[in-house]
């Protein structure tokens, strides 16, 4: 598992995120706003209020919800998601 160092939401629900290894990059979560448990995010304040889970290391916010760094760092870097022989870009 990669482990996130730094998250910073921007405008338009979208995240900057730095990993543990140095890559960085930005990731659209807009498709989900407002949709099942991101029903919250229909907020942008709450959406702002992301921060890094030491626990998990990953991007997380209050409420218990969360999101997988395999996925986050594939989105961003294009590297195969664990268990896969290549990259799904």
């Amino acid at each position: 598992m990669v482990r996130l160092a730094d998250v910073r939401a921007l405008k338009g629900y979208r995240l900057f995120l730095k990993f543990a290894d140095g890559a960085s990059g930005e990731v659209d979560l807009s498709a989900h706003v407002g949709k099942g448990i991101f029903k919250a995010w229909s907020d942008p304040t709450e959406f702002a209020k992301v921060f890094v889970d030491s626990a998990s290391g990953t991007v997380a916010w209050p409420g218990g919800i969360d999101l997988d760094p395999d996925r986050l760092y594939h989105d961003i870097t294009g590297a195969p998601l664990p268990g896969t022989q290549t990259a799904l870009r």
